[in-house]
Formats: C-alpha cells, sequence, structure tokens
C-alpha cells in the first residue's frame, strides 16, 4: 500500500488521473493478464498538497498511482531553474500471480506541429525529451538495468529480479522491458510477479526554457520510489 501513515480523504473520482503538463496530460494505462484496467480508478483519495493517490482493484491484484509534485532539489549553482516537476508513483500488489504486468505512461498521440520527440535514456534511466518553440520537456522512470538496481537495494521490487541484470547486460530480455514506441512515452513489461509480490515504479516529468543548456529536466526525473515517497511523506507530515 502507498503512504499508509499519510493522512488522506476518500473522494468521488470523476475523471482519469493524469499528469498536466506543457505538451498535454501524461496519462498512464496497466494491463494485468488481457484485461486492461478502466480509465476511472475504484476509489480515489485526496493528500495534503493537491496529490491523490487512486486504486484499482483486480482479482489477481491491487493497483495504485500516486501524483504529486515533485522537488527534484537540483543545485541552483550547476542546473538551471526548472519552471514546473510532477511525479507518478505506480504500484502493484499481487494476491496470486497475475500473469504479464504491463503499464505505460504516455503524452498524447498527437503533439503540436512541429514538436520533436526523441529517446533520452541512459544510466538507468528510461527516458523522452519533447523540444518546441519554447519549452523542452522530459518524461522519465526506469530502465531495465534500473529495476534490477532497485530490487537489489530496495524493497520496490522483488529481491529475486536483481539477478536478470545479466539479461539485460546481454541484450537478452525479450519477454520484459521497457518500449518507447512513438517516443510520446513508456511502457513497463514486467518481469513475472508471484503471489504476495509488489512493484512499485517511479514516473517524473519535468519542463523548462528550451534555452536551457543545463540538461536540467534530464537530471530531475532521474528520481527513485523511495526518494519520492519519502518526500511526500516529509511534506505531508510537517
Amino acid at each position: 500500500m502507498l503512504l499508509p501513515t499519510v493522512p488522506r480523504t476518500r473522494v468521488r473520482a470523476a475523471a482519469r488521473p493524469v499528469m498536466d503538463t506543457p505538451f498535454g496530460a501524461v496519462a498512464f494505462t496497466t494491463t494485468i493478464g488481457d484485461t486492461a484496467l478502466p480509465p476511472l480508478p475504484d476509489e480515489l483519495f485526496a493528500l495534503p498538497g493537491g496529490r491523490t493517490v487512486a486504486r484499482w482493484r483486480h482479482r489477481a491484484a491491487r493497483v495504485e498511482l500516486l501524483l504529486t509534485p515533485y522537488d527534484p532539489e537540483l543545485d541552483p549553482e550547476v542546473w538551471g531553474p526548472l519552471t514546473d516537476c510532477l511525479a507518478a508513483v505506480w504500484r502493484i500488489d499481487a494476491g496470486s500471480p497475475p500473469g504479464r504486468v504491463t503499464f505505460s505512461a504516455g503524452l498524447p498521440a498527437r503533439l503540436p506541429d512541429g514538436a520533436d520527440a526523441g529517446w533520452d535514456g541512459g544510466q538507468g534511466l528510461a527516458a523522452v525529451t519533447v523540444e518546441h518553440d519554447t519549452t523542452r520537456l522530459t518524461l522519465g522512470g526506469p530502465d531495465e538495468e534500473g529495476i534490477c538496481h532497485a530490487a537489489a537495494t530496495t524493497a520496490a521490487a522483488p529481491r529475486r529480479w536483481a539477478g536478470l541484470i545479466g539479461e539485460v547486460y546481454r541484450n537478452s530480455c525479450t519477454t520484459w522491458g521497457v518500449d518507447f514506441a512513438d517516443h510520446h512515452g513508456m511502457t513497463w513489461t514486467l518481469p513475472p510477479l508471484e503471489a504476495g509480490d509488489h512493484c512499485e515504479l517511479p514516473v517524473v516529468a519535468a519542463w523548462t526554457s528550451v534555452e536551457d543548456e543545463t540538461e536540467n529536466t534530464w537530471y530531475a526525473v532521474g528520481s527513485s520510489s523511495t526518494v519520492l515517497l519519502r518526500q511526500v511523506v516529509d511534506s505531508c507530515m510537517r
């Protein structure tokens, strides 16, 4: 369960949970086996500071999605200021083996005319960057190496996934991994989950002036679910 100690109020789910950006809404989709979870969650909770946690229930799993403002705490002596930064943490708790699980985060299929979108990953980060006129935006989360590292060093994924790092280095992870499709977002296909497993994936969107040359948006989106959740708890419990 995400953020069990943070106060929350149940509210009516009237719209699909999204992150609003200058290039449109980042929408999220979860598929468990052959079932795509509906856009509207079964439950929605309001947290302090304009944050929300959405919850879906499936016969094999529970899925939650936290949406929150995020401060990546970039050093102002190194990085230019961000215009804004938003984050999500997706979590699945498997009650029984759920089969193939995918999670996607993506901008609209149609971007503004002239927008340039491309892959921008590396160093454990799966990311795309979009530039147009005055704005540059980067959307990022863990790549395959990042997933294995999280499994080895945190409680964000099953520990046995750490042993899959050899598949990543051999480029042989054919049944799981990250797909960038049209470079408007990413889809994660998870390694197999067993009963009692859980997995957390962070997604961060950061944007700034296109004239900024410090690559601040790229460094802003390389956070972990552990850091994101800790920042939320610290902010909400003050």
